[in-house]
């Protein structure tokens, strides 16, 4: 019916401090409906009874709770309680020698532990013995728990068994002849004591009986038959699976497959890297673009030969060198920029990889093309071909040209710059809003009505932004995440807290805000600490 992981989940779904349906809770109340009739009557017969006392019931009916408050309402001065189990030590043997350990008795027999029940008597002290699952215990055990409740004329323990139905008979076949036990038979709760009993325990996790619909709790009773130990597992359970079916209510439609998160996740890396990486790849072909006007210059250079017409490279003169290369072309018309041409283009050159690198030391040497500068008018065409010479100051004379494009480069890194500058100021003035201070130095015994929780700050911070007056939030750890949790006021009790619900907004009451108890918010403050 239920999983690991919602057993682990449903405690942050609900806001609850601990779970409280557990067989054993923090501070958990006696409960009095049907019971603290039972536990006055144990008190009595132990006073003026002669009879050894039987209190059965179903599993589940709540008699070890009853035994733990029969312990804990007697006088600790003048009463001494002896708790035995007959789990794993059920014969005469076991018995006595739990009941010898408890009294300081050296030999676990009748005759010893019942002289010391006389000492301690003649002190002012008398004893309890108390046996859990006694219908697990044998005839002989039995027969000696008889004995010790009979006593001597001087003093004798009283003896309680705890023990389901069939606990009885067994006790009959024993003593045929006279009357010498006593029986209480514990009775289930009725639907309202039901309904109450689940609100105390609701409210000890810091929650409440609106948890659950008047038909839940109707259900509930039904499935349960009224048993304590049998309301709390349905009641958990109904609360696993309000909960898991909310949760599958508000998720969203698959695409027709099943993938683990930590799969799509990868995936989804993986395709945002790849994304990355074509999107940086052109980078490399744009760097040297600067040089564009001089490379267009030199392919639409009029009047050329022979050479240009038919693909081949045009011809080039290193200093110092007067045989004439070829110049290397990129894809079928792009000649690539070197030396003194990128720095014409603007004074950036180029590393090994074709990537420009601002400042480079390793200037090759200077390079002169035919082609004219950008802004002088073409010659006839012999007329370049018979002068090479001028063209250095040609090239020279080209520098200012592109130098205009290559500044305008910084000028949208000033906006970029300042433009993070002003949303900082936003988040400032809410962030007192965590009040985790403020929740500290309230009374643990106030309430607050908690309205709502989100995993978004921001979310909280406006909530408590627009609604102001008695709006606050505080951080919390839930499943590893930080939760942001809203809450409203502080009131002295429980029934304020109701009230003041009542007269929030419909938007706010529309989410359904709860009261929960000062101390259950710092407990939580700590824990995230």
């Amino acid at each position: 019916m239920t999983s690991l992981h919602a057993d682990e989940a449903f405690l942050g779904h609900y806001q609850l401090s601990h779970d409280p349906f557990a067989p054993r809770v923090p501070g958990f109340k006696f409960f009095p409906a049907q019971r603290k009739p039972v536990l006055g009557q144990l008190h009595h017969l132990a006073r003026y009874s002669q009879l050894l006392l039987v209190v059965t019931g179903p599993q589940g009916s709540g008699k070890t709770l009853l035994r733990q408050a029969l312990v804990a309402s007697t006088n600790k001065q003048t009463v001494q309680s002896v708790v035995v189990s007959a789990r794993g030590a059920g014969d005469a043997t076991g018995v006595l020698k739990q009941v010898a350990q408890a009294l300081n008795v050296a030999q676990p027999e009748i005759g010893a532990i019942l002289a010391q029940v006389v000492q301690l008597a003649l002190t002012g002290q008398e004893v309890y013995l108390l046996v859990d699952d006694a219908e697990q215990l044998d005839e002989s055990a039995l027969e000696a728990l008889m004995a010790l409740a009979t006593g001597a004329p001087e003093g004798r323990p009283h003896v309680f068994l705890f023990g389901e139905s069939s606990l009885i008979a067994q006790l009959d076949a024993l003593t045929l002849e006279e009357e010498r036990f006593h029986v209480i038979e514990l009775q289930p709760y009725t639907e309202e004591e039901t309904r109450e009993y689940m609100d105390q325990r609701l409210e000890g996790a810091g929650r409440g009986i609106e948890l659950f619909t008047a038909k839940q709790i109707s259900d509930i009773h039904e499935s349960s038959d009224g048993w304590p130990g049998t309301i709390n597992q349905v009641a958990r359970d109904a609360m696993i699976e309000a909960m898991i079916a909310s949760r599958s209510a508000v998720k969203r439609p698959t695409m027709g497959f099943n993938m683990p998160k930590k799969h799509v996740l990868a995936i989804s890396a993986v395709v945002v890297v790849a994304v990355a990486a074509a999107w940086l790849m052109p980078g490399r072909s744009k760097a040297p673009t600067t040089g564009a006007p001089a490379n267009e210059q030199a392919q639409q250079q009029p009047g050329q030969g022979a050479p240009q017409t038919d693909g081949s490279a045009p011809a080039m003169e290193f200093n110092g060198n007067s045989q004439p290369m070829p110049l290397p072309l990129v894809g079928n018309s792009q000649p690539v920029m070197r030396g003194p041409l990128a720095e014409a283009a603007g004074g950036i050159t180029e590393g090994d990889d074709g990537v420009p690198v601002e400042g480079s030391s390793a200037t090759p040497p200077t390079v002169t093309t035919t082609a004219p500068p950008a802004g002088v008018q073409p010659g006839p065409a012999p007329t370049p071909a018979a002068k090479p010479a001028p063209a250095p100051t040609q090239v020279a004379t080209a520098k200012p040209a592109p130098a205009p494009a290559a500044k305008p480069a910084p000028v949208p890194a000033k906006p970029v710059a300042a433009a993070p500058a002003k949303p900082a100021d936003k988040p400032v003035t809410v962030a007192k809003a965590a009040g985790g201070t403020w929740y500290a130095g309230q009374a643990p015994t106030n309430y607050v009505v908690q309205i709502l929780g989100t995993s978004s700050e921001a979310s909280a911070q406006n909530f408590v932004k627009e609604q102001g007056g008695e709006y606050r939030y505080f951080k919390k750890v839930l499943n590893g995440k930080p939760l942001y949790v809203i809450t409203y006021g502080s009131f002295a009790n429980r029934d304020a807290a109701l009230s003041a619900i009542k007269a929030l907004p419909a938007k706010v009451q529309a989410g359904k805000p709860w009261p929960r108890t000062v101390a259950s918010v710092q407990q939580e403050l700590a824990a995230t600490r």
